[in-house]
């Protein structure tokens, strides 16, 4: 497992990286046990790349490998979060119903807490059904600043 620190005026951030594919996104920088400091990872420095052309409002679609770690139930929760177009919104309901199990809704709201690599996989985009922000790992005022940067685009 490798990782780099990513620096951005807004969230530090851990990139980490196993078997060729993005797998995790820690908000601070904290780094994960016995993972390796690698800068050189083609996939981290892509990553990084791509998170900056992000954060610049210049990318809407992230092409990375991608291994999140998860049960199935929040594989499909996570297959369902990057369906949501950039600049858009779904409620924890709405993604629910998408997955074919609409009484499930506290339980998307656990997968998408669970959710190891934010931004990315845009868990940042679902929202309370009444339309207010709800819990996010880097705060509520950075999900805030994520759904603005994406609506001024």
């Amino acid at each position: 497992m490798n990782w780099v620190r990513f620096h951005d005026t807004r969230c530090p951030l851990v990139l980490v990286a196993k078997g060729g594919a993005l797998c995790e996104i820690r908000f601070g920088s904290d780094v994960p046990e016995g993972a390796d400091d690698a800068p050189a990872d083609p996939v981290l420095m892509e990553t990084a790349r791509q998170l900056r052309l992000y954060f610049a409002g210049e990318l809407q679609t992230f092409e990375l490998p991608l291994t999140p770690h998860g049960t199935a139930f929040q594989q499909r929760v996570w297959q369902a979060l990057l369906r949501v177009p950039y600049g858009e919104t779904r409620s924890y309901g709405q993604i629910a119903e998408e997955i074919g199990t609409a009484k499930a809704v506290r339980a998307v709201g656990a997968a998408n807490g669970s959710n190891p690599i934010p931004i990315v996989i845009p868990c940042h985009r679902i929202i309370g059904t009444n339309g207010k922000l709800t819990g996010f790992g880097g705060g509520l005022p950075l999900k805030r600043f994520l759904l603005d940067l994406e609506r001024s685009r």
